[in-house]
C-alpha cells in the first residue's frame, strides 16, 4: 500500500495488516456473501464490541501493539480495564498541537486522507466506485450546495489515534443518524462495494467562521459500529467532537466551493490515488480568503 508521508517528502510502501483477510472476504463469492448475509449486521459488531470491553481482553493489548508499531509515549499512562478502553485512549496534548491561525484549515484525525473534487452533477470517486453527496447524506436539495466543492476523506486504521475533532470555531446543527451495515472501509471492499453509502453514519452540519457551512459525516465500520460524539453545540477549533470504538472507520468532510485550498502535496497524491499520512490539528491547506 502506498502512502506519502509528509515529514519524510517521500512515498513510502506500507504493509496492510488486514488485505489478506479482506481479499478473503471481498474478492471471492463464498466470502462475499458471509460479508452480506453475515459478518456486516450491527449485532455481529455489538456482539465483538462485549468481547472487547470484557476484562479477559487486556491480554491482547501488548500483541496489538507490537503489530501494529504502536508508539505508547504518545499516550497518557492508565491501567486499562479492557481492549475497548485502550484502544479509545487519550493522547497527551502536546504530542498533537494544533494549527491555530485561523486561515490553517487542519485535519480532524489521525489518518490516512484523500481528497476529491465534487463535480458539477455532485459525483466524486473513491476506489473505483462513484458516490453521490445525497447518497452520502440522503439529503438531496442540501447536497446541492456542495457542487465543485471538495470532498475530504480521513481513513483511519487500527493503529492510529481513534479520537476526531472540530475543524474551526462555530456551531453544530442537530446530528442526523443513518442506519446501515458495517462494511470494513479498506480500499480493497472500496472496490467491490459502496461502503460510505452503506455503512452506519452519522451528520451534522458545521457553521464554521472560516470554512463555510462543512458537513461531517462519522462512518462506522466492519466489527466498529460505535460512534461517540459528543453532540456539542457550539465549539472552538481542534476540540474533540468524538471517538471511534475498536475498529478502522472513516470521517468523512464536505467543503463548499471556493472555501478552502487545499494543500498542493495532497491533492498531488490523491490525484494519483495515493493516501497522505496525517495527525489530528495538522495543517492540510487554508481559507481561500
Amino acid at each position: 500500500m502506498q502512502i506519502y508521508d509528509r515529514k519524510l517528502k517521500k512515498i513510502i510502501e506500507e504493509p496492510d495488516q488486514n488485505e489478506l483477510y479482506v481479499k478473503l472476504l471481498y474478492n471471492n463469492f463464498i466470502g462475499r456473501s458471509l460479508v452480506k448475509f453475515v459478518l456486516v449486521k450491527p449485532v455481529v459488531s455489538k456482539i465483538n464490541g462485549k468481547r472487547y470491553s470484557n476484562s479477559r481482553s487486556v491480554k491482547m493489548i501488548p500483541k496489538f501493539i507490537k503489530k501494529n508499531e504502536i508508539n505508547m509515549e504518545d499516550y497518557l499512562v492508565q491501567d486499562y480495564k479492557s481492549f475497548n478502553e485502550f484502544f479509545t485512549r487519550q493522547i497527551i496534548p502536546e504530542k498533537r498541537p494544533i494549527e491555530k491561525a485561523s486561515e490553517v484549515l487542519i485535519s480532524v484525525a489521525d489518518s490516512l486522507l484523500s481528497v476529491y473534487k465534487i463535480s458539477d452533477d455532485l459525483t466524486f470517486k473513491i476506489k473505483n466506485s462513484y458516490y453521490t453527496v445525497s447518497e452520502l447524506i440522503q439529503n438531496e436539495e442540501l447536497a446541492k450546495k456542495y457542487r465543485d466543492g471538495y470532498c475530504l476523506i480521513f481513513r483511519l486504521t487500527v493503529r492510529d489515534y481513534h479520537h476526531y475533532c472540530f475543524l474551526d470555531k462555530g456551531t453544530s446543527s442537530e446530528t442526523f443518524k443513518i442506519d446501515g451495515v458495517l462494511h470494513t472501509v479498506n480500499p480493497i471492499a472500496g472496490k467491490k462495494v459502496k461502503v460510505y453509502k452503506e455503512n452506519s453514519r452519522e451528520w451534522s452540519i458545521l457553521k464554521t467562521e472560516n470554512f463555510g457551512n462543512v458537513i461531517q459525516v462519522e462512518v462506522g465500520a466492519l466489527f466498529v459500529g460505535k460512534i461517540k460524539n459528543n453532540y456539542k453545540k457550539s465549539f472552538d477549533k481542534g476540540e474533540e467532537k468524538g471517538y471511534f470504538e475498536f475498529g478502522g472507520s472513516t470521517v468523512i468532510l464536505l467543503l463548499e466551493k471556493d472555501k478552502v485550498i487545499i494543500d498542493e502535496d495532497i491533492m498531488e497524491n490523491s490525484l494519483k490515488d495515493i493516501e497522505t499520512r496525517v495527525k489530528y490539528g495538522e495543517r492540510i491547506g487554508r481559507s481561500s480568503h
